[in-house]
């Protein structure tokens, strides 16, 4: 298919539903040029089979990074964690500073620890530090909010933010993004926008548990106030700036996730607490379940910095150490919290 060589045309990496979700979003203001990896999916989305039936007609597949980055300065990187520095670098080669990329990953990195080396700080990457390490790009920025993919999919409301030290990597995003059905916010505090749209996931899980243990709302709103907080004392341990867990990227995607059934995250604490084991319901998900894999890093990480994170250590027993999920939901109803809001 030949694009409209006056339209801007836009990457993106990643055919995935969020990476699917965005380039349709983007294909009502610009021409897209997506990355797929493999070629029998190239093939589908040619012919807009299956699942890709959806996608816009100006979405034009390729399986050739240079091409992309040869016709694309402004990129969107959304693939899962555990691939996203393998991406980087066979992507890396073919840019250069001037291009622009905002990535839409919502997980840690753990690919540069030494096999048998304790998880500590120096080895847990955002994916803008990855793209840092991978590349010669500077202007680096990430979405994070409110974005399940099934509803921007199927024309729904729903908003963002762009989080980036660069003001024109921000502006670039919303000339793209924005729409009438798609507000797209600014947000200079981009590690503290990565780390909410990683940890949030996480409260997810528990909150998919509570609700196939059949309970109400009043303790699913303790494990949200609760769950903010403990994301706020380990976006504060690390360093960075709290404010992005108070908005869209904290509050606004922690609600989303940890109460709609279409969130993989809370799918899987729900079937968890049916009595289906973690191995069964991996395997059965068609993508990465990242709150799964952001538990047992963040964990590590909050023992190395000694955080006190209850929700965050029953939420990990249950997964990883066989606790039962009616003691793990006790020792939350009484766990001895000293003061409610103890983060501002």
């Amino acid at each position: 298919m030949q694009v409209d060589e006056q339209r801007q045309l836009v990457g993106v990496v990643g055919s995935g539903s969020f990476g699917m979700a965005i380039a349709n979003l983007l294909a009502e203001n610009v021409d897209v040029l997506l990355y797929v990896r493999r070629e029998e999916v190239l093939e589908e989305i040619q012919q807009r089979s299956g699942r890709y039936a959806v996608l816009a007609p100006n979405i034009t597949p390729t399986s050739d990074l240079k091409h992309l980055a040869d016709s694309c300065q402004l990129i969107f990187p959304i693939v899962p964690s555990q691939a996203f520095r393998s991406m980087m670098r066979n992507l890396g080669p073919h840019l250069n500073p001037t291009h622009f990329l905002i990535h839409g990953t919502k997980g840690l990195d753990l690919s540069t620890l030494p096999e048998g080396q304790e998880i500590s700080p120096e080895y847990i990457k955002t994916m803008s530090q990855v793209i840092a390490e991978e590349s010669v790009v500077c202007r680096i920025g990430c979405l994070s909010g409110p974005n399940l993919s099934s509803e921007i999919m199927e024309g729904q409301p729903a908003a963002t933010v762009i989080a980036s030290p660069f003001t024109e990597v921000i502006k670039a995003g919303q000339q793209v993004l924005k729409s009438a059905k798609f507000q797209v916010y600014g947000n200079h505090a981009i590690i503290g926008a990565e780390l909410a749209g990683a940890l949030k996931n996480i409260i997810a899980l528990a909150a998919g548990i509570l609700d196939g243990k059949g309970l109400g709302k009043n303790i699913w709103a303790l494990l949200i106030t609760r769950g903010l907080s403990e994301m706020i004392h380990i976006g504060r341990a690390v360093g960075t700036d709290i404010k992005p867990f108070l908005g869209v990227a904290g509050i606004g995607d922690l609600v989303a996730t940890a109460s709609s059934t279409k969130s993989r995250n809370y799918k899987t604490g729900y079937r968890l607490a049916k009595g289906e084991s973690l191995d069964d319901i991996i395997a059965d998900m068609n993508e990465v379940v990242e709150g799964v894999r952001t538990l047992e890093t963040v964990k590590a990480l909050t023992d190395h910095l000694h955080i006190t994170t209850p929700i965050i250590e029953i939420v990990y027993r249950a997964f990883f150490k066989n606790m039962s999920i009616d003691n793990a939901i006790k020792v939350l109803m009484t766990y001895p919290y000293a003061v409610d809001v103890d983060y501002i």
